[in-house]
């Protein structure tokens, strides 16, 4: 079989540049290891775990607020099995949707390990142990994505030392949850536990929660999920993770040698993703990954070899479904001789805690490296009537703009719905506007965006109104 472009991974990279790609005229075929399509993010990474923080959150608001709101309930309990059961009917919906998406646009697809011959033909071996079948491209698209990273000490037995894809699925409400990591998904899927009952402990080697997010937003996130139960052990670097029975225990220390053990049922280990390229044959045509196990790109993230190209979690840059399909259009758009663009500064990052955090742009800490000039100006959700309303007043939102031209160069809220009020950020900076611009412009009363226009105008010196 012979294709103009053949993508390998169907997560939301591969998927988005298979459609472009059999938009833009091109005859497409899309390669997926598993039985469904969709990737990591669909099956059991973005999709899935908003699902369960949804529930997640609907039964704590039920079992802590409902009352204050007027609503009485009675013999209130947590149906895990329901809550995974209707997690899992969310996941068929959406790969079931991009099955229609390869229909829809005559894509066709192979199921099977996508592995190079050569630069012009791979094999797909499917998982069954079926025949192998031979697919001939003009170009390849790899869009492979990663899997979650471990330390070399700690052996995962799926069972009580976990992922974040064994989290999904557990049969019971943890008692104590250990966390390792204080990143996007440990907090994610430690909120969902720790709304149903589970205590929840964080061990986390840096000095704040969300590294490589803004720090007031860490420090926001660490006080609201405080609230929620969670204990953290902060600037801790973990030792030993041993699973005997039902306990699993975890060793830690600090710089200074202070030693903390901890006992709980289950451990999550989330200290972040690394690539996923096994089995593809990359030597067969002569590519190599980097050190964090990357595959290196050009500017048109075309790699070493001139007809194959990669993107998402599998080259540089942050691990995100929406970054993985600008890339994967923006390949698509490159093969087909247009000349498309992406802004990676302009790329937001969110965690679905509850409160949510957003950012897009610079970090007031990556100002200050860089000794660039600036303004803050911040806002509190306590101080938004839309938020007192709705019982949602923890966090803030801080506009950080030039401080010779007002240029807003990052945006970073932590409250609620801020995965959505991000994209007026992302808006504003990709036409350049100015904290005057948003502080100018009107926010229907009374909505969470006012906190947007209320710190533009704290950052863009005119002043705050309702603070």
């Amino acid at each position: 079989m012979k294709y103009d472009v053949t993508v390998i991974g169907s997560g939301p990279g591969g998927y988005v540049a298979a459609i472009r790609c059999a938009q833009l005229g091109l005859k497409t075929a899309i390669v997926e290891k598993y039985n469904t399509l969709g990737g990591t993010c669909l099956n059991v990474g973005c999709i899935p775990s908003k699902a369960m923080l949804d529930s997640s959150e609907h039964y704590h608001n039920a079992a802590h607020t409902f009352k204050e709101h007027g609503i009485d309930l009675k013999d209130l309990k947590v149906n895990l099995k329901q809550m995974i059961a209707r997690k899992a009917e969310v996941v068929k919906q959406s790969y079931t949707g991009v099955n229609f998406l390869m229909k829809k646009n005559k894509i066709d697809v192979f199921h099977g390990l996508g592995s190079f011959v050569n630069k012009n033909k791979i094999e797909v071996k499917p998982s069954d142990g079926g025949k192998a079948k031979e697919i001939e491209s003009d170009k390849f698209i790899i869009a492979t994505g990663s899997k979650p990273a471990s330390l070399p000490f700690i052996e995962l037995d799926k069972k009580r030392i976990i992922t974040s894809t064994e989290a999904l699925e557990l049969k019971e409400v943890p008692k104590h949850m250990i966390v390792i990591g204080g990143g996007i998904i440990g907090m994610e899927m430690g909120s969902v536990y720790a709304r149903l009952g589970a205590k929840v402990s964080t061990v986390e080697l840096m000095d704040r929660l969300i590294p490589g997010m803004d720090g007031t937003m860490g420090k926001e996130l660490q006080k609201s999920l405080g609230k929620l139960g969670f204990d953290f052990y902060m600037k801790h670097k973990v030792t030993e993770v041993k699973a005997k029975g039902k306990e699993v225990t975890v060793k830690a220390e600090t710089k200074e040698g202070k030693t903390i053990e901890l006992k709980g049922d289950y451990c999550l280990v989330s200290i972040g993703r690394r690539p996923y390229s096994e089995g593809l044959g990359l030597d067969n045509v002569g590519l190599s990954t980097d050190n964090q196990g990357k595959i290196p790109v050009n500017e048109h993230l075309q790699t070493d070899v001139d007809n194959i190209y990669a993107i998402g979690d599998v080259i540089r840059g942050v691990m995100l479904a929406h970054k993985a399909e600008e890339e994967g259009a923006f390949v698509a758009e490159v093969i087909a001789g247009h000349k498309p663009h992406i802004n990676y500064l302009l790329i937001p990052s969110v965690v679905y805690t509850w409160p949510e955090v957003a950012s897009v742009g610079y970090t007031e800490e990556q100002l200050k490296e860089s000794k660039r000039e600036y303004k803050s100006g911040s806002f509190p959700f306590k101080a938004s009537g839309r938020a007192r309303a709705s019982m949602d007043t923890d966090g803030l939102v801080k506009i950080l703009s030039d401080k010779a031209t007002d240029e807003i160069l990052g945006m970073h809220i932590i409250g609620p719905r801020a995965a959505d009020v991000i994209a007026e950020g992302v808006v504003a900076m990709e036409y350049r506007a100015s904290a005057e611009d948003i502080a100018r412009m009107s926010h229907a009363h009374p909505t969470f965006t006012e906190a947007v226009k209320e710190a533009a105008l704290a950052a863009s010196g005119m002043g705050a109104i309702h603070i």
